[in-house]
């Protein structure tokens, strides 16, 4: 198995938010600020890595029918020692994700990745999987924070980059408005990815 061909299908050819549509309340929610986004990323990336990594390590042990619950003790396992971080050394951003953090356990990208490549492959696919799954994640949710926080406040990290004068596009701070720049990114995703195999 060719390493960098499962990191960039991963990232690219089965991006889990523009290609599989998968994990999206946490990419709706949170990204309307960039700081959140960006956290919301290296959350999900880690816990992607670490679960793919001991699901791999575990594969030969757990029983078939009992692996989902397994999964999801090792995902909660992760996603808690993340918050325990988040809550110790960076409370701000704990309080921003709020209940999206904890839902990390339940995030169809994270579980599909244990169930559909880390249960069937060995460690280091799996890692790899689960570093170009986060990172394409991350990719999705930074784009749409950069968008939605610029547009709807005029700042980035919270700093004034137009001017103050600017009112700011309510609709981009509200879901509705998430949804409506997912789309237009997933219609512009897929377009791409279509013309280049088309060259």
């Amino acid at each position: 198995m060719k390493l960098s061909k499962v990191f960039f299908n991963a990232v690219f050819k089965n991006n889990p938010v523009f290609i599989q549509m998968i994990g999206l309340c946490s990419v709706l929610a949170i990204t309307n600020s960039l700081m959140s986004a960006i956290a919301m990323g290296i959350a999900v990336t880690f816990v992607l890595i670490m679960s793919n990594g001991v699901v791999s390590i575990l594969r030969g042990i757990i029983p078939d029918k009992i692996r989902i619950p397994c999964f999801i003790v090792v995902i909660a396992t992760f996603v808690t020692i993340v918050q325990m971080v988040l809550q110790a050394f960076f409370p701000p951003i704990y309080d921003a994700l709020g209940i999206f953090l904890p839902l990390i356990v339940v995030n169809c990208c994270i579980l599909g990745e244990a169930e559909g490549f880390a249960y069937k492959n060995k460690l280091i696919p799996s890692l790899v999987d689960g570093l170009g799954t986060g990172i394409g994640y991350m990719m999705a949710v930074v784009a749409m924070g950069l968008v939605r926080e610029l547009l709807g406040y005029g700042t980035l990290l919270d700093v004034q980059i137009l001017p103050e004068s600017y009112p700011g596009i309510g609709l981009m701070g509200a879901p509705a408005g998430a949804f409506i720049l997912l789309g237009f990114y997933i219609a512009g995703y897929k377009l791409l990815l279509s013309r280049k195999k088309g060259d």
